[in-house]
């Protein structure tokens, strides 16, 4: 109905294409141009590759179109996008690769400031939550330039979020493995209230779902004018089964299933991570009070 190039964004798809080439030939034929560079493991390799499939199954697939058509499925690129993509993309990119992009003038004093814990959890999670207060939202929805805009800096504001939990630099770490856990639990602390108001909402609150004109507006940022011309269009009733609240309902559970097996998965790895520290740390303390002490 919405042709090839709505459901499979193929500009789209040669950008995530060219990233993925550009990493190749830095980690393949131009890593010895790189200072202490050193080869890329298969797992970093793999995972960063997740993270640009990801990507475009996200914001290039069918699933991407779905998004202007139904909530729940919106809300479900949200998740995924912000909540998958960065962390996935951050192990993958080797540390003397993130040097080589981070350590260039203006770019380091920004991140530096931006990564900073309290920082990153609040630009994150306040511009996610402003974004879906429903006039802000269906005027995003429905402008081309301020979707693109918003959809990037939303995007940057996640990897400066998961910056300070997952990145390897070691004169960038931040946080210990109990703070880590602290703020992993406060992104689910500032990401529930916008949650909340979606899921407990007793009426639909974007009119960018629930009015066809708003909703034909929508469609334009992924399906050609051209295109949408020659379609009857009723509304977005004609391609969801669920009331409008109903859908609403479940793109707001959707997004908190999703956070919380992102953020529990992560939990219980940092936490391993700093018992087996601790415990390493302990029995190193323990050997060296238990070595015979020289005869003075």
């Amino acid at each position: 109905m919405f042709g090839f190039r709505a459901m499979w964004s193929p500009i789209f798809f040669l950008f995530t294409a060219g990233i993925l080439v550009l990493y190749f030939l830095a980690a393949g034929p131009l890593r010895s141009r790189f200072k202490d560079s050193v080869p890329v493991t298969f797992k970093q390799k793999a995972l960063f590759t997740a993270s640009i499939l990801l990507l475009y199954a996200v914001k290039g697939s069918p699933l991407d179109l779905m998004g202007h058509l139904m909530f729940s499925a919106h809300m479900t690129q949200m998740a995924l996008l912000y909540l998958l993509v960065p962390p996935l993309m951050i192990y993958g990119v080797p540390v003397w690769m993130w040097r080589a992009i981070i350590y260039r003038p203006g770019i380091k004093q920004t991140v530096s400031f931006l990564s900073r814990p309290l920082i990153a959890l609040f630009v994150f999670n306040g511009v996610f939550s402003l974004y879906h207060i429903p006039l802000v939202f269906d005027a995003v929805k429905t402008d081309h330039i301020l979707h693109a805009a918003v959809t990037i800096f939303i995007f940057i504001a996640a990897m400066l979020m998961w910056w300070p939990l997952l990145n390897e630099l070691p004169e960038w770490r931040e946080l210990g493995g109990i703070k880590k856990i602290g703020y992993i639990f406060a992104n689910g602390m500032l990401l529930t209230p916008a949650c909340a108001l979606i899921i407990f909402a007793e009426t639909s609150l974007y009119s960018t779902y629930s009015n066809p004109s708003a909703w034909a507006s929508a469609l334009e940022l992924c399906v050609p004018a051209s295109m949408l011309a020659g379609l009857d269009l009723t509304g977005p009733e004609m391609f969801n089964t669920l009331p409008l609240v109903e859908d609403q309902q479940l793109g707001g559970i959707m997004m908190k299933i999703i956070q919380e097996f992102v953020y529990g998965g992560l939990l219980g790895i940092i936490f391993f991570k700093w018992a087996r520290k601790e415990r390493e740390k302990d029995e190193l303390e323990e050997r060296s009070r238990l070595a015979p002490q020289p005869v003075k």
